[in-house]
């Protein structure tokens, strides 16, 4: 009967996080078995986690960092490291979505902030409309595998699992994702005879690869410098700090600092400085320093706005986590969750068969919920059925935002689509049809990922 009521309530077209916390609302009170104040119970204790708190900051961060001019910069750094490669500013669009991933944490921020920025240069350089629509649809996807991210939190909060394990997983599998997309940005340039976009030139080159290895190299060698000969840790890090921002303005790189972002996060929560929510303060901070201070490219007037849209975005996301939490409470207090777990268990015992099941089911769900409430609804169901069948739940928790995420360049409820359909002013049916070819690359690393959970789990094994 729960089931049935939601799915009346949205082929009404009544929105998603209304739905659920209605349907239990409606259920409750047509079998009155329990008082309707539970509704209402759940769903504040369902947004009562001190792991939540990193949501607002996570959104205000990247907020900050989109309107403090730092995609400029990131996509002037990905055009100097590899837009002299044919099909050049195509790879461009995914080198760029790598770097700001590492602030968004999420897949429409990067598609409404860096994505705009990437269609029209593309198309002023006379790549067609629906080809860079393509690959940017694609490589947004990498903003929640890259951490940090948005889904990463809620899965780890509903399914109690580390936040810092799976913001390290997603490393490596967004690198396979990027390697995919940039080898098919070649195979389409092959394929046209596209050549470069800007002319090979050394020193453009030789500086965007020591940005590179500043980046690379810098969280190195703090390390050896505090474990292997003693340094003071606190005294190492601010000195290091300085170091960073005085080569910074001595050799005027481009994106050194806003790359940091994720370098800073992922060190602080592997070395114990901070959580996973307080690191999502650090980062608000670090995008106040480089916007107010360093770059002085914010204002205060311009803050008081992004502290507005983050309230706004914050608000929509806790409203669908909440509502997402009685109604799948309900699932779980009427035994839903144990017939379906019954049921799955009695059909395989093979982890890799239940693997594939619900790699379909998330695809399909992804196309119809919003992510974060598609993890609220699916983690109680799915996530038992893991324990029994032995698949780590970090592994796991890849699999399915990944999913989610493919979910989102579809139609009828693709975020993702519709955003790129606006911004580059196509129909959402030509936006559908560009966005097509890109799904190879997508399901492959998602195949990947599902069947190899070693290239997923080895950081998080080695720090965790």
């Amino acid at each position: 009967m729960l089931k049935i009521i939601f799915l009346v309530l949205m082929a009404g077209g009544i929105p998603v996080a209304i739905a659920m916390a209605g349907s239990a609302l409606i259920y409750i009170w047509a079998t009155g078995n329990l008082p309707p104040f539970v509704v209402i119970h759940r769903m504040v204790s369902g947004i009562d986690s001190f792991p939540l708190l990193a949501v607002p900051f996570f959104i205000l961060a990247g907020n900050l960092m989109n309107n403090a001019g730092i995609t400029n910069r990131i996509y002037n750094y990905a055009l100097a490291l590899v837009g002299w490669l044919k099909g050049g500013l195509g790879h461009v669009n995914v080198v760029g979505s790598v770097v700001f991933a590492g602030m968004s944490g999420t897949a429409i921020a990067d598609a409404a902030g860096l994505g705009t920025i990437e269609i029209k240069a593309m198309t002023e350089h006379g790549y067609s409309k629906e080809f860079a629509v393509g690959v940017t649809a694609a490589s947004a996807t990498l903003g929640p595998i890259i951490p940090p991210s948005l889904p990463f939190v809620i899965y780890g909060m509903m399914a109690n699992v580390s936040v810092g394990a799976l913001f390290l997983a997603g490393i490596l599998p967004g690198i396979l994702m990027a390697i995919l997309m940039m080898l098919t940005v070649a195979y389409f340039a092959h394929k046209n005879g596209w050549g470069a976009d800007i002319k090979f030139e050394w020193p453009r080159v030789i500086k965007a690869l020591a940005e590179t290895l500043v980046v690379a190299g810098w969280p190195v060698l703090l390390w050896v410098l505090i474990t292997k000969l003693g340094f003071p840790a606190q005294i190492t890090v601010f000195g290091g700090l300085v170091a960073l921002f005085a080569a910074d303005k001595f050799f005027k790189f481009q994106a050194v600092l806003p790359i940091m972002t994720p370098v800073l996060l992922i060190g602080g929560m592997t070395t114990g400085i901070f959580t996973p929510t307080e690191g999502a303060i650090a980062a608000c901070l670090w995008a106040m320093v480089l916007g107010f201070a360093w770059y002085r490219t914010l204002n205060w007037k311009m803050f008081v706005r992004v502290c507005l849209d983050t309230v706004e975005t914050t608000a929509t996301v806790l409203f669908i986590v909440a509502a997402a939490s009685i109604f799948g409470w309900m699932l779980t207090a009427t035994g839903v969750t144990s017939a379906i777990a019954s049921w799955v268990l009695g059909f395989t015992k093979e982890a890799w068969v239940f693997l594939l099941l619900a790699n379909l089911l998330m695809l399909f769900v992804g196309c119809f919920l919003e992510p974060t409430a598609a993890i609220t609804i699916l983690v109680p169901i799915l996530v038992p059925i893991c324990q029994q069948l032995g698949i780590d739940l970090v592994h796991f928790g890849l699999v399915m935002v990944l999913n989610l995420m493919i979910g989102l360049l579809h139609p009828p409820m693709g975020m993702v689509l519709f955003v790129l359909a606006r911004v580059a002013k196509l129909s959402v049916e030509r936006t559908t049809v560009a966005i097509l070819p890109w799904l190879f690359p997508l399901l492959g690393s998602l195949l990947v990922i599902t069947y190899f959970p070693k290239l997923v789990l080895w950081l998080p094994k080695m720090f965790y």
